[in-house]
């Protein structure tokens, strides 16, 4: 029976494979991996035989009319990516969507992502969040700081190690010094670090350490303040001043 699955792999401890991942990936016709050097160690590891295919940003577009053809033949293929659960920030969405329209059953494995552990493990409100992913670089980045200047939810962010310092010193631009930050960095691996403070004092410590490896940040959104309640003694007082008003006019 045809079908997509979507299957995460860890983000950086082998440990949080999960023995559903791995029994689905050596039954599937065929495995598309973004980076078949990169996975091909993690199958090794886990001595899964099964065929792959790159599929990645540069070359998706193409390859989805041919994969979903096999698809519709009959054939079993999972998508993984270099680590975490594919599509976020990652190849994986254009397949799913053509699968979707043409019908095809998909099959999204829960497991690793790198997003979710940093939330939690920040401290900030997470009832309510936005995922932002990576910025764009240039063209838009400042019409988006605008934007998320005014966002209450708190804020998830994916930031590249050399751009970390800039996006830092940004986030007290357009969001004020105070703004409550926490940079996570590889999450799940030996070097685990979660630095937490005000925009200021985050920006401080990646100023004197270098920050290298996977890193996400998560931003406290922006309060809002409330208005103070009106005592019974100013609603009164302001009744009378309207009918007063009234009887003059």
């Amino acid at each position: 029976m045809s079908k997509l699955y979507i299957v995460p792999t860890p983000i950086g401890n082998l440990e949080d494979m999960t023995f559903r991942a791995i029994r689905i990936l050596k039954e599937v016709d065929l495995i598309l991996a973004e980076d078949t050097r990169t996975s091909g160690k993690l199958l090794k590891h886990f001595e899964i035989g099964t065929h792959m295919h790159s599929h990645h940003m540069h070359n998706e577009h193409k390859t989805t009319e041919n994969l979903i053809a096999r698809l519709k033949a009959g054939e079993t293929i999972a998508l993984i990516s270099d680590a975490g659960t594919p599509a976020i920030s990652d190849p994986g969405f254009l397949l799913t969507r053509a699968c979707v329209e043409n019908k095809i059953e998909v099959e999204c494995l829960p497991g690793a992502t790198a997003f979710v552990p940093a939330l939690v493990n920040s401290g900030l409100p997470n009832d309510k969040f936005v995922f932002e992913g990576f910025l764009p670089d240039k063209k838009g980045r400042q019409t988006r700081f605008l934007a998320l200047a005014e966002e209450t939810r708190t804020m998830i962010l994916y930031v590249s190690p050399h751009k970390l310092v800039k996006t830092l010193a940004e986030f007290i631009t357009y969001f004020g010094e105070d703004r409550q930050v926490c940079v996570s960095r590889e999450l799940s691996k030996l070097h685990e670090e979660n630095v937490r403070g005000t925009a200021r004092e985050v920006l401080t410590h990646f100023e004197k350490t270098a920050p290298r490896g996977e890193i996400v940040v998560v931003v406290a959104g922006k309060t809002i303040m409330k208005e103070p309640k009106k005592s019974k003694f100013s609603k009164d007082q302001e009744e009378e001043e309207e009918e007063e008003e009234e009887e003059e006019n």
